[in-house]
């Protein structure tokens, strides 16, 4: 799985954190002994990429120790990992200087706004699973891609945590979803339905719009127009080679993206402790446990009317999910019964009672009420550090996992908090954070 999170001052996070104190924030989690691969997003959030595990206890664990670990060296700078699907406070600040966000700021510019947003203020849960086996049923790849697609709206509007942007709400459960809507259509667009999965995906790789042609000197070049399949027709300006391919395919964000396995791209970062291991255990019981995938099918089906004829995330199913969550029946619904599933589903596929109560939680609280994460956060008022995380659940608290957060220590300072520029200037760039190069097999991030 990949978790990202926004990085924010404990006790002031509608403030943004100054570049030297960040600096030397990323220099002491770069330092621990971790086992997921760590990186950073343009905007300075933080991801952490699990290694692939051999099961959902073996992926929890791992991943959990890592956050621990991560928490308490953040905690000691006086700051903290916050899951939110979008800052709620900050506009877009790029703080990585490297050929691939400058090429990617110049080519999502063309659609608008969106762009800066999702590259710099936005973080989420994502959800690696297998493609499913070659044989029809339950758990095979064709039913899994189709399942993916349907049971992702179901996601959005269970796990929506961003109602807010710059200090004001958005009318959006998750504002997250529907800045990736905004974006580049053809970039952001599940394939067409019609095709078997491997032939709807060739087909779209080929017909998106190449984002860049990277060059060994000098800015990278960002094309107008030019989909892959006319770059290898034309060989202009250059005949791509088979790194342009792999390279293209990480500049395609649709909301499920195939990459030797599954990649589940919708959902918002969750607050709290332990938020992001809900979606992680909910999506494995229901597309690995054969008898959840098969009632989540049936549930979900019904759900393709609605969706209509027009891909993902642009499709009214989605933009319903991402603007009224769980309040809409028919999504309730369908969330009702996935999430009845999913609990015997991990008792099933062993998992802990500690990851059972923690979904069962989740469930009481959102999902048999027609509620999601976002309905919880409160209004953010003048953003002076007395609104939107004055419940301090949201940034630390005891896990059922790794047991409580260990506070900043006394004798260290946390150090000044750089105060908004008004104007023009809130837009210049915060810190430089240096690149830290992927792990091999792991597709560069957005």
């Amino acid at each position: 799985m990949e978790l990202e999170w926004l990085i924010h001052d404990r006790e002031r996070p509608d403030l943004p954190v100054g570049r030297e104190r960040l600096d030397s924030a990323v220099e002491a989690v770069r330092a621990l002994p971790l086992s997921a691969a760590l990186t950073f997003e343009p905007g300075g959030q933080l991801e952490l990429s699990s290694q692939p595990a051999g099961s959902l206890m073996e992926c929890v664990d791992t991943t959990a120790a890592d956050l621990a670990a991560v928490r308490a060296s953040l905690g000691a700078a006086g700051l903290a990992p916050v899951g939110l699907g979008v800052d709620p406070w900050q506009p877009p600040r790029r703080r990585l200087r490297e050929p691939r966000y400058e090429a990617m700021e110049a080519a999502l510019d063309r659609a608008g706004p969106a762009g800066r947003a999702m590259m710099c203020t936005s973080a989420s849960v994502q959800v690696c699973l297998d493609a499913g086996e070659e044989e029809p049923g339950p758990l095979g790849y064709g039913r899994r891609w189709q399942l993916a697609h349907l049971l992702g709206a179901v996601l959005v509007a269970a796990f929506a945590n961003s109602p807010f942007q710059q200090g004001r709400r958005t009318g959006w459960r998750s504002t997250r979803q529907q800045l990736w809507a905004d974006l580049d259509p053809g970039r952001t667009l599940a394939p067409g339905s019609g095709r078997a999965p491997r032939e709807a995906w060739a087909a779209h790789v080929l017909d998106t719009t190449v984002l860049c042609i990277r060059c060994e000197e000098g800015p990278w070049d960002v094309p107008e127009g030019l989909t892959f399949r006319e770059w290898i027709r034309t060989g202009s300006p250059r005949p791509p080679v088979r790194a342009d391919l792999d390279y293209h395919l990480t500049t395609l964000f649709p909301p499920i993206r195939p990459r030797g396995h599954l990649e589940l791209r919708m959902i918002d970062a969750q607050s709290g402790p332990d938020g992001w291991l809900v979606p992680l255990a909910v999506a494995t019981a229901l597309f690995d446990d054969p008898e959840a995938a098969e009632t989540v099918y049936r549930a979900v089906k019904p759900l393709a009317e609605t969706a209509g004829s027009l891909a993902a995330p642009r499709n009214p199913l989605w933009t319903t999910a991402a603007r009224e969550g769980l309040a809409d029946p028919e999504l309730r619904a369908a969330a009702t019964v996935c999430f009845a599933a999913a609990l015997p589903a991990l008792e099933r596929m062993g998992a802990s009672g500690a990851v059972r109560d923690t979904v069962a939680a989740f469930t009481d609280r959102y999902v048999a009420r027609g509620r999601c994460p976002a309905d919880d956060l409160p209004e953010p008022g003048d953003l002076t550090g007395q609104g939107l995380l004055t419940d301090r659940s949201l940034l630390t608290g005891p896990s059922r996992l790794t047991g409580p957060v260990p506070p900043a220590g006394p004798d260290v300072p946390s150090g000044p908090v750089d105060r908004p520029a008004r104007g023009p200037e809130r837009l210049v760039a915060g810190p430089t954070i240096p690149p830290t190069p992927p792990r091999p097999g792991k597709a560069a991030s957005a």
